[in-house]
């Protein structure tokens, strides 16, 4: 049961073309755990935040970003991915500070790097403060350059070299002590777009250091996060979420969520879940995640799931409805409860103006 719902637009007569229902006590759970969550989607360009008004009821704000995949907040930076570029926005509020739209954060954009249309998915930032951001497209790992649309860091063992070919649509990068600990990938395949062959059972994982694969037979697997000592992930294709046994190699999943699962975050004991309704095209169909929706007569949703990491219950939900359909990364931001932004092409971004302390 929903006790909240925000409709963005509403044309006459049609059903909304954007609404967002969360179940009972969701606004409540942020306003607990002191945080907001940011959610990108590339189907439509934006930036999303959900978070609490000072009545308590939810927050809701949007900026256009073309195509955006990865997201990463560190400290005041949101960083997000593009179309053909990555993008630095900053906190341009001080600690206790708020604008005239009450806001406690509101994210400014201050950097861009051209990339070119690498197909840019998870980003992270390391322990020394630089980016670092799966290159799809190259089948790496890279990080920016000032000169040149990326720098190369690391690669699977079995890409023999580094071609615009998508070869095992590399996806996700999980950080440990601040360093690149693990990846994944579809396939292990190293021909063009040879992953698309075994979306089915041909998922792994990769430890960055050994270069070795620690797990296999996973469908589409994506999201990975190191987070309180275990290494979690979304098996995609099966509709899990769930952990690997660095032991044994066996993903151990927790629960079952409708919905394609892109997107991972904590707070504290509880997962930020992303879901995704999947498209009606080769790429997502004959998974078994059409077969367990089935089964359990459930039909896909697009929203997020919060998830209790002891038990597997899923304590609360975030659902939308309308033009949004596919969702790819949600980060938590701590310490902030409405949070907003301006979008690179903003036309107010020409009367945002600061002066760095000289």
């Amino acid at each position: 049961m929903a006790d909240a719902a925000v409709e963005l637009t509403k044309p006459p007569k049609e059903e909304p073309v954007f609404a967002v229902n969360t179940s009972r006590g969701f606004t409540s759970w942020l306003q607990e755990h002191k945080a907001s969550l940011a959610v990108t989607t590339y189907q439509v360009g934006k930036l999303l935040f959900f978070g609490v008004k000072p009545d308590g009821k939810l927050w809701v704000f949007n900026r256009n970003i073309g195509r955006c995949l990865g997201l990463a907040i560190a400290g005041k930076d949101l960083w997000v991915t593009a179309d053909t570029q990555i993008f630095k926005l900053v906190d341009a509020l001080e600690p206790g500070q708020k604008n005239t739209g009450e806001n406690d954060a509101f994210y400014v954009p201050q950097m861009s790097y051209f990339t070119g249309d690498l197909d840019a998915h998870d980003l992270a930032v390391d322990g020394g403060g630089s980016l670092v951001f799966v290159n799809t497209l190259f089948n790496c790992l890279a990080t920016v350059s000032p000169s040149h649309s990326f720098a190369p860091l690391w690669r699977p063992s079995f890409i023999s070299r580094l071609a615009a070919e998508d070869r095992c649509h590399l996806n996700g990068v999980a950080m440990r002590d601040g360093k690149p600990a693990y990846v994944t990938a579809t396939a292990m395949s190293d021909t063009f777009d040879g992953w698309r062959d075994q979306r089915q059972a041909g998922g792994i994982v990769i430890d960055v250091a050994s270069n070795e694969i620690i797990a296999r037979n996973l469908s589409m697997p994506h999201s990975p996060r190191w987070h309180r000592g275990r290494l979690w992930l979304h098996n995609s294709g099966t509709g899990e979420f769930g952990s690997i046994d660095l032991q044994s190699g066996r993903f151990e999943p927790l629960c079952f969520c409708p919905g394609y699962l892109r997107g991972l975050s904590f707070i504290g004991n509880h997962a930020v879940v992303g879901m995704s309704k999947p498209r009606d095209n080769r790429t997502f169909s004959g998974l078994v995640l059409d077969r367990e929706m089935s089964r359990r007569r459930i039909e896909p949703r697009c929203g997020l799931y919060i998830v209790d990491l002891a038990s597997g219950d899923i304590v609360h939900s975030l659902t939308i409805e309308g033009v949004v359909s596919e969702l790819y990364d949600c980060a938590v931001i701590p310490g902030k409860l409405q949070p907003a932004a301006l979008g690179p092409a903003s036309p107010e971004v020409k009367r945002m103006i600061s002066m760095a302390p000289h």
